[in-house]
């Protein structure tokens, strides 16, 4: 799910070096941290936060799937 996160990202941001994607295991939730470069942070978020939502909805029906919870949080 990492590696889903990071190409998707990596497709929007116009530095995609500078992409780095944080997991973290709890019991029945994952939390992946994103960093991006501060000029890529808008783009990340999108308008109204339709890019982050969309993201987020992707990883979290990707997650249910394996009967799990996944939750993204985009970092500064």
């Amino acid at each position: 799910m990492k590696e889903l996160v990071e190409t998707v990202v990596k497709g929007i941001v116009d530095n995609p070096d500078d992409v780095d994607v944080n997991e973290i295991f709890g019991e029945k939730t994952t939390i992946y941290e994103l960093k991006v470069a501060p000029d890529d942070l808008g783009k990340v978020i999108g308008k109204q936060g339709r890019t982050a939502k969309a993201i987020r909805h992707l990883i979290s029906a990707t997650a249910s799937k394996e009967n799990g919870r996944a939750v993204l949080e985009i970092l500064e």
